[in-house]
C-alpha cells in the first residue's frame, strides 16, 4: 500500500472532507481527490460515500481508518521517543484526570513542574470519563481506581480519605447532625445513580445513612467539583475527599467520629511508554508533591 496515499486517506477520514484535508496537508482538493480515487482503485474497494454535505466512511473505509489510526498513533509516539533529549525531557505530554482532582489539586501544582521542564508541552484533559490510553487519547491518567485496561503500568500515588462536610452557613441555618439517623432531616448531596462515578464509593454517605436517591432532600450532581461548590454554597451535606475542601475555612467536618472510605489513586500509563523521560519526571514530581500534601 502506498504510504503517501494512506497518509492522505487518514487526513481525509479525520477531517471529513477533501477541502479540510487539503488545508491540513497544503494540497489542492483535486489532488486529494485523485489520490483517494487511486487508493480505492488499487484496493478495489470504495472507502467513502460522497455526499453534498461531506464524506462518510464505508464499512471498508472504517476498517482502514481504524488501522491507520493505530499506525499513526504509534508513529507519533515513536517519533516523540526518538526526539526526546538525552539530557532534558522534551515534547508533548497529555495527562487526564478527574475533574475534582484536576481542578483542586493537580492544576495548582503544575506551574513548578513546567518551570522545571520548560521543553515539555503539557496538555491537561480534565474529564471524569476514563479515556483510552491504549488508543493514545492520553499519555498518562491519574485515576481513583485501578485501571481496567490490560497492558497498563500503574503506580500507587496516594490514599485519599473521604469525610462528611458542610458549610458554616448551612449548619447555622439547619443545625448540626449529631447521629447518622439525624441525617434524614438534612439536605444530602450525592451522585445520580447509574452513572460512571469518579471512584466506586462516591455515594458512600447516601448508602451508609440509608437515604434513597428519590428523597426530596437529596440533591444529585454528576461532578465532584460541583458537589463541593454546592456544599460551599450552603446547599447541603456531602461526603468529600479531604483535598477538595482543603484551605476552605467556611467548610467544616460533620460527624467527625465517622470515618469515610479510603480511595486509592494511581498514576497510569501504557507499557510502550515505559522508557519515556517525560512520564518519569512527571511521576517523580507528583510523588514528591503527594508526600507534601494532606489527603
Amino acid at each position: 500500500m502506498d504510504w503517501d496515499k494512506l497518509r492522505i486517506f487518514y487526513a481525509v477520514a479525520e477531517a471529513g472532507s477533501f477541502t479540510h484535508a487539503g488545508d491540513a496537508l497544503n494540497l489542492s482538493q483535486s489532488a486529494i481527490s485523485r489520490q483517494i480515487s487511486a487508493l480505492e482503485d488499487s484496493l478495489k474497494v470504495t472507502l467513502f460515500h460522497r455526499h453534498a454535505r461531506g464524506l462518510i466512511l464505508t464499512e471498508q473505509g472504517e476498517v482502514l481508518h481504524s488501522t491507520a489510526r493505530d499506525v499513526f498513533a504509534k508513529l507519533a509516539m515513536t517519533e516523540a521517543m526518538l526526539t526526546e533529549s538525552k539530557l532534558r525531557p522534551r515534547g508533548p505530554l497529555k495527562v487526564t484526570t478527574t475533574f475534582a482532582f484536576g481542578v483542586k489539586w493537580l492544576t495548582p501544582r503544575l506551574g513548578e513542574f513546567l518551570e522545571l521542564y520548560p521543553d515539555i508541552q503539557m496538555t491537561l484533559l480534565i474529564d471524569d470519563r476514563e479515556l483510552d490510553l491504549a488508543m493514545r487519547e492520553a499519555d498518562v491518567a491519574i485515576r481513583m481506581m485501578p485501571p481496567r485496561q490490560p497492558d497498563l503500568i500503574q503506580r500507587h500515588l496516594a490514599t485519599i480519605r473521604v469525610k462528611i462536610y458542610a458549610s458554616h452557613e448551612y449548619l447555622e441555618r439547619h443545625g448540626r447532625p449529631d447521629t447518622m439517623a439525624s441525617l434524614h432531616n438534612h439536605s444530602i448531596i450525592g451522585f445520580p445513580p447509574n452513572m460512571s462515578l469518579p471512584f466506586s464509593t462516591a455515594n458512600w454517605l447516601l448508602e451508609v445513612a440509608g437515604i434513597g436517591f428519590e428523597s426530596p432532600k437529596v440533591l444529585l450532581i454528576n461532578n465532584m467539583f460541583g458537589i463541593f461548590q454546592a456544599v460551599s454554597s450552603g446547599l447541603g451535606i456531602a461526603a468529600l475527599p479531604d483535598f477538595v475542601v482543603a484551605d476552605h475555612p467556611n467548610i467544616e467536618r460533620v460527624l467527625p467520629e465517622l470515618e469515610g472510605p479510603e480511595v486509592e489513586s494511581f498514576f497510569v500509563y501504557a507499557e510502550e511508554l515505559r522508557h519515556s523521560k517525560r512520564i518519569a519526571v512527571l511521576r517523580d514530581y507528583l510523588i514528591k508533591k503527594v508526600g507534601q500534601s494532606h489527603f
